[in-house]
């Protein structure tokens, strides 16, 4: 039985607490009590219980405060001194991404080459030629040993050829930055020995020229037209019941670990439209802050106004932001460094789109009213990103001292350009759990002393007065705030190695970067982000105190309850 069925339809007969003379408030639909809130508010830190009316939070306060609001009508949920906090904001993630991971091969716990490999010859069992397998999730820094032979320690794709010689295989790194696929692949995208590198991405190849079907960065485009050819074939009917199921399966992974709010790093217009018409149906699960992502400028030049929406009441579809990308990942050598890389000294990373092409989207975001949020990895994408900020809001005669322009991931910074965040008034948009995920390798790419002085240094950042938003980058990492939370304050890596400890928030910085701090960064901070009267109902209760138990009693901590807009959206079975 559902903890929510033996508590939440409960009806409390409490005494009434309200003076004769005293006219009572209009009755709450929820009440939790007996709870040990973290309201994430200065004006009132704590409380003992809450009310709700309708998507919005009444009243909080002590459990006699707030006994005023319940009738016998109201629903009360005892949570038996359970933490309570504001409901998770995934600060940058991939909405669509999450629900298509959970539909193809998962390679993230794959240990070896060959452990994908064997994944691989299951998912063609059964398959008719031609019929392409996916999967997602792979990095070799994580496998126990690397496969032999490799180049620059990824795998060649020929034993991928042996198991699946005619189905296209194609599978993504778990930055997302690179792929492999197998020679069916290549050869339905058309490349072959003679194939140019695209602007922003590499081919890697064998000394003898041949393609080893990994591709890095802007490279994986070429793969990606081949895969659209084939999804043409589905019909309209078909492709709307994967967009819809994969909106379900990503909505159910959100309220199973508490998010209630989601920044969606990157859609492009046609999306923009399927989710206006899925929130028109109410139909989105989450609350989705959509970046424009993937379009000409000349398109949005003369589109924007019309896609851009700010929010609304109870709204579940917020647009006012737009989404570039400069560099690529440290994992795949695409991370943009102010020098080369330790282990790959013929690189310093590549750059995805332009300089140019990104400093005249920040100009069409001025003059609509847009916000810019540019993926920056390595120490040479933050600083061209901070310099193009910088440079048009010079030009600019719009007020610029709430733009709340944001860096996405900001992982590798030069001590130089760390003050300008805070300066600029520049979010610093992180993945706490991406820094104890990599950081065992990270020194593999960068020497220990480029490490130490550039890599995931939130303290610093926090100290020159910039503000941190929190999140995971779903699928790339589990979209598991209680992760990220543990990783952000711990800084505790897989291997049991602390990264650099003096860098680590405290908790509460920690919370208010999964809450009010990512509210901030969406504009939205008078709407969520914190528990207090008037603002959306969005709760999650958890079985767990993140914020008083030692780190090490934090790992399984789970969710016992996510409240969105006054509903409970999910319960777990205990």
């Amino acid at each position: 039985m559902k903890l929510f069925v033996a508590i939440v339809l409960l009806m409390s007969g409490c005494a009434d607490t309200t003076p004769p003379s005293a006219v009572p408030p209009e009755p709450a639909d929820l009440i939790i009590t007996d709870a040990r809130i973290v309201t994430v508010d200065a004006t009132l830190p704590e409380a003992e219980a809450m009310a709700i009316r309708g998507h919005r939070i009444v009243a909080v306060g002590s459990e006699q405060e707030v006994a005023v609001y319940q009738s016998e009508d109201t629903q009360v949920l005892p949570v038996q001194g359970r933490l309570v906090i504001p409901g998770f904001i995934e600060g940058h993630g991939h909405f669509l991404g999450l629900g298509r991971a959970q539909q193809i091969l998962d390679l993230s716990s794959a240990e070896t080459f060959q452990d994908i490999v064997g994944q691989v010859a299951i998912a063609v069992d059964g398959l008719q030629p031609g019929e392409w397998i996916f999967g997602r999730g792979w990095h070799q820094d994580k496998w126990q040993s690397l496969p032999v032979p490799n180049i620059d320690g990824t795998p060649l794709n020929d034993r991928l050829n042996v198991v699946a010689p005619e189905n296209p295989v194609y599978l993504g790194h778990a930055s997302g930055h690179a792929a492999i696929a197998n020679d069916a692949a290549l050869q339905a995208a058309a490349i072959d020995h003679t194939t140019a590198d695209p602007p922003g991405g590499k081919i890697v190849r064998t000394t003898a020229g041949k393609a080893t079907g990994l591709l890095r960065e802007n490279a994986q485009d070429l793969v990606a037209g081949a895969i659209q050819k084939d999804q043409a074939r589905l019909t309209p009917e078909q492709r709307d019941i994967n967009f819809r199921e994969q909106i379900v399966l990503a909505g159910r992974e959100a309220h199973r670990f508490g998010v209630t709010s989601f920044h969606d790093a990157g859609v492009d217009f046609a999306t923009l439209d399927l989710f206006k018409k899925l929130e028109a149906e109410r139909a989105l699960p989450v609350r989705l802050y959509a970046m424009v992502r993937g379009e000409r400028n000349d398109e949005m030049a003369s589109l924007l106004p019309k896609y851009r929406m700010i929010y609304e009441n109870n709204d579940f579809l917020t647009v006012r932001s737009i989404k570039r990308q400069i560099d690529g990942a440290l994992g795949s050598h695409g991370a943009w460094l102010l020098e080369p890389y330790e282990d790959l000294d013929s690189t310093s990373g590549l750059v995805l789109e332009p300089e140019e092409e990104i400093e005249r989207t920040a100009e069409l975001a001025l003059q609509h009213g847009f916000q810019v949020n540019t993926h920056a990895i390595g120490t040479r994408a933050n600083r061209v990103t901070l310099d193009i900020y910088e440079r048009a809001w010079r030009r600019s005669t719009v007020d610029t001292n709430n733009l709340r322009w944001r860096i996405e991931h900001a992982q590798h910074i030069h001590p130089d350009d760390v003050p300008r965040f805070g300066a600029l008034g520049v979010i610093a948009a992180v993945q706490g759990v991406h820094c104890t995920s990599d950081g065992p390798w990270l020194a593999s790419r960068l020497g220990q002393e480029r490490t130490q002085a550039t890599s995931y240094r939130w303290r610093d950042l926090l100290d020159t007065g910039a503000t941190i938003s929190n999140g995971t980058d779903v699928p790339v990492e589990p979209i598991n705030p209680i992760a990220s939370f543990i990783a952000s304050v711990s800084r505790r890596m897989k291997n049991g190695e602390v990264f650099y400890p003096d860098q680590a928030m405290t908790r509460m910085e920690a919370l208010r970067s999964y809450t009010l701090n990512n509210a901030f960064a969406a504009f939205e901070e008078n709407e969520k982000g914190s528990i207090s009267p008037g603002k959306l109902a969005d709760v999650v209760v958890l079985s767990k105190d993140i914020m008083r138990l030692p780190i090490d009693e934090l790992q399984d901590t789970q969710v016992d309850f996510t409240i969105l807009g006054g509903e409970v959206v999910y319960a777990r079975e205990i």
